[in-house]
């Protein structure tokens, strides 16, 4: 049987690669695995070698020790793979094709999943609906950061690429299709963002640079994007986006100098629960973003919300942010009747037409992430620098497809 090597999370700040069992059709015990799936029959996955496998923000809250995540548990949620084993209940992947695996995991048969809500399934997660791969509290499926990994419900889950060659040549804008692209233009889209609209972006990093990404596909007049940052800013200005600098300017003031009128059409929160203030030295203030992007929305405006919120975080500045709970301003929300969505993106509801704008070159989203491919044993330096800060979107590659491997 073949071995396999994976990305770990020790500890906080300490990530490792280690030797890991091979996938069998079978979910086994493990750091993070709930016990009611220990034992789980798989007839329906397939064993998947990892093609490309990224380095996520929500991978980073983990490995900061910012939530309640077990030493040991694999990581990775954005997987892109070539099948190279399918159970007995597959029908319609096969051995050789190059796929995209959705973050989130879904049976296809629940009432949520055929209803498009394939980010809260109700038969993959014995704690609440909803689940990944490689994350704390998502159910125990193991992580695609590893050279081989088993994806439940193959024939619903996998998108495949229909033209291997094609795939492998633009295989660094399709590994974003696991997550981020799809989760950042879902921030656009649920913000309302269309035609002639302004947008403005709370984050700079790749799911940041996604929804941007992402509303300008979707039309909009002027994108917006404000970090503290500045190397992640200019990433975002060099395929047109404006910039403000929160560290710098406050928010409602660069919307009047770009704009001319203080508010936005859209608000997209890409940074999440480890938000911080604005201003020189700002601290970490969690409600910040949503607190801003209720104030500098039009009244009517919606507030799409890909960035991640927790229920357990030991690192929160108080016992109220420790589970979650945050000073929101609900009343202006309430009285300028903004709409918020929240959640994880369903990535199966974008991820198909997505994968055809990049195919037929309608977006460069790994130009606009600055995607870097790395090898496997270079993971932990990825995470480090990408903790850094650096404007850039780590994509691990196990076994040397890409052809674009570079030494950290």
């Amino acid at each position: 049987m073949a071995g396999n090597r994976a990305v770990a999370y020790q500890g906080p700040g300490v990530v490792e690669v280690v030797d890991t069992a091979y996938p069998t059709f079978e979910l086994q015990d493990g750091p993070g695995v709930n016990p009611a799936n220990v034992g789980r029959k798989l007839p329906h996955a397939a064993i998947l070698k990892v093609v490309t496998t990224n380095i996520c923000g929500s991978d980073q809250h983990m490995v900061r020790g910012r939530t309640t995540a077990p030493a040991g548990l694999i990581l990775g949620h954005e997987i892109t793979g070539e099948v190279v084993e399918v159970g007995p209940g597959v029908e319609f992947i096969k051995s050789g094709d190059v796929v995209s695996v959705p973050f989130n995991i879904s049976c296809g048969r629940c009432t949520n999943c055929k209803k498009q809500r394939t980010e809260i399934c109700l038969n993959v997660n014995p704690d609440r609906p909803g689940s990944a791969y490689g994350y704390v509290d998502m159910g125990g499926w193991v992580g695609g950061q590893a050279e081989y990994v088993l994806v439940p419900y193959a024939d619903w889950n996998l998108l495949k690429f229909p033209d291997r060659d094609q795939a492998l040549e633009k295989i660094l804008d399709l590994t974003m299709l696991s997550d981020i692209f799809p989760t950042g233009f879902h921030g656009a889209v649920s913000a309302g963002v269309g035609p002639g609209s302004s947008v403005y972006v709370a984050g700079a990093g790749p799911v940041g640079i996604a929804a941007a990404v992402g509303a300008q596909l979707l039309g909009a007049a002027a994108v917006i994007v404000a970090d503290m940052n500045a190397d992640r800013l200019a990433q975002a200005a060099s395929f047109g986006c404006e910039t403000i600098d929160v560290s710098q300017e406050d928010p409602r003031q660069g919307i009047a100098r770009i704009l001319g009128r203080e508010e936005v059409d859209a608000g997209v929160d890409a940074v999440g629960f480890e938000a911080r203030g604005h201003g020189h030295g700002a601290q970490e203030a969690p409600a910040t973003v949503l607190n801003t992007l209720m104030d500098i929305t039009e009244a009517g405006g919606a507030l799409g919300i890909p960035g991640l919120y927790v229920t357990g975080d030991p690192g929160g500045i108080d016992e109220a942010a420790k589970v979650g709970s945050l000073s929101l301003r609900l009343g202006l929300g309430w009285a300028k009747a903004l709409s918020f969505t929240t959640g994880q993106c369903p990535v199966m509801k974008y991820h198909r037409r997505l994968m055809e704008a990049i195919l037929h070159d309608r977006v460069r989203i790994a130009d606009a992430v600055h995607a870097t491919a790395i090898s496997l044993e270079d993971a932990p330096k990825g995470y480090a620098e990408f903790d850094a800060g650096v404007a850039r979107k780590f994509v691990i590659d196990p076994h040397g497809v890409t052809g674009k491997v570079a030494p950290l």
